[in-house]
């Protein structure tokens, strides 16, 4: 078995230009990363998506950064608006159904999940590799890598640096555990 476990960055700078400051990381993300970095490890390749959050989170985790990827964003007009999913009494679930249509958030899912793969299937057996990418991007596609899986069970989308770690045997994505280190919203029943 080898194992992939994903997180979502940190905390970012507000208050200037989209694209700018927001995407590097604040001082509270520093810290948060460094606090979340210390019960990390040992991965074979970190990997991140090429913005300077994700890049900035994994460094902040004391991990040296072995590649970046490009990733689109899972906010996908006329699907999923920006942060919508927050608002979803059971988020992984609505994404299923999302990506049981097709369209641009099922391809968008499908490479997370493809990136996903080629990167863990490049660490030996018995090792485990870190992704470091967005909200948003993350939770349809684990839905993609476990699509038979209790959706419904799943919990919240990710808070910043909130991670799952899969577990990868034979050419697929078998198992999942949530790493939960922002409190959970409450969801409706």
């Amino acid at each position: 078995m080898r194992w992939l476990e994903v997180r979502r960055h940190s905390l970012t700078k507000k208050g200037a230009a989209r694209g700018r400051v927001g995407s590097h990381l604040s001082a509270e993300g520093v810290m948060l990363g460094r606090l979340v970095g210390a019960s990390l490890g040992p991965f074979a390749s970190v990997v991140t998506s090429a913005s300077p959050r994700a890049i900035e989170t994994a460094l902040a985790m004391g991990l040296a950064v072995d590649d970046t990827v490009e990733l689109p964003s899972g906010y996908v007009s006329g699907e999923v608006e920006r942060h919508q999913q927050w608002n979803w009494p059971r988020p992984y679930r609505t994404y299923a159904e999302l990506l049981g249509r097709g369209g641009g958030l099922a391809e968008v899912a499908e490479t997370y999940r493809a990136a996903w793969t080629q990167v863990v299937q490049a660490v030996p057996e018995g090792a485990a590799a870190l992704v470091v990418c967005h909200g948003g991007g993350i939770e349809p596609a684990l839905v993609a890598c476990l699509p038979d899986a209790d959706h419904g069970s799943w919990g919240a989308p990710f808070g910043h640096c909130d991670g799952a770690r899969l577990g990868f045997e034979d050419g697929r994505f078998v198992s999942v555990q949530f790493r939960r280190v922002t409190p959970q919203r409450e969801l409706a029943p």
